[in-house]
């Protein structure tokens, strides 16, 4: 089974994106971090939802076809693709995100960015300037994350600008040439307020963080 995380980006748009953030950092005193994870969350009663509802439908269909009313053979037969649908729900989560609301997507996503945030150290720069991209592929949704140092100085609807271009880069399939040309955009911005001083020395890695989800 392909790792949406892996097919989302190929190997030379990885290397395109970090070339563009070893570029933009060239020319600020910011850091730039860029992840992509396939989930923000594993969506688990969203899982059993859909199992159970696909189950339901499927074991009434067969006891109408049957032509049988026997409870005993229902329940059997509900179990056993409970059972069968949960695990198909949990390898393909694609299958889960009817049963996901738009609510739910967009707060796993705002804690899993501000987790990522945190714990790859974006927020312990000597300055406070360092900025996350966080795309969640499942959701189809991207967050810009700025520490306190650039917050300071940049207008909140310029970081709005970052997201636009990626999500229409993912709607139109070249979600690797969008990433890149936001990271050179975010770069110019950060440019323009925290040009690059001397003695700067880059404090995060420039490599493209790529996740699996961020929750088991």
């Amino acid at each position: 089974m392909n790792d949406p995380v892996n097919s989302f980006l190929s190997d030379q748009d990885k290397q395109i994106i970090e070339e563009r953030i070893r570029e933009a950092e060239q020319k600020t005193s910011g850091e730039i971090v860029v992840k992509v994870v396939a989930s923000s969350d594993a969506y688990p009663a969203a899982g059993l939802l859909g199992s159970s509802m696909f189950s339901l439908a499927i074991a009434l269909s067969a006891m109408l076809v049957a032509g049988s009313s026997d409870m005993w053979m229902f329940l059997m037969l509900f179990g056993v693709l409970f059972i069968l649908l949960n695990e198909l729900l949990r390898r393909v989560s694609l299958l889960k995100r009817p049963f996901v609301s738009a609510t739910d997507m967009h707060d796993e996503v705002e804690q899993a960015a501000a987790a990522a945030f945190h714990r790859r150290g974006i927020h312990d720069t000597v300055d406070r300037t360092g900025i996350l991209i966080y795309i969640s592929v499942f959701e189809h949704r991207v967050r810009v994350i700025a520490d306190k140092g650039i917050s300071a100085k940049v207008e909140p609807h310029l970081w709005q600008e970052i997201v636009d271009t990626i999500i229409s880069g993912i709607r139109s399939r070249r979600q690797g040439a969008a990433i890149a040309d936001a990271v050179e955009r975010c770069g110019r911005i950060l440019a323009d307020y925290f040009p690059v001083m001397p003695g700067d020395r880059n404090e995060l890695g420039d490599t493209i963080i790529m996740g699996r989800s961020f929750k088991p």
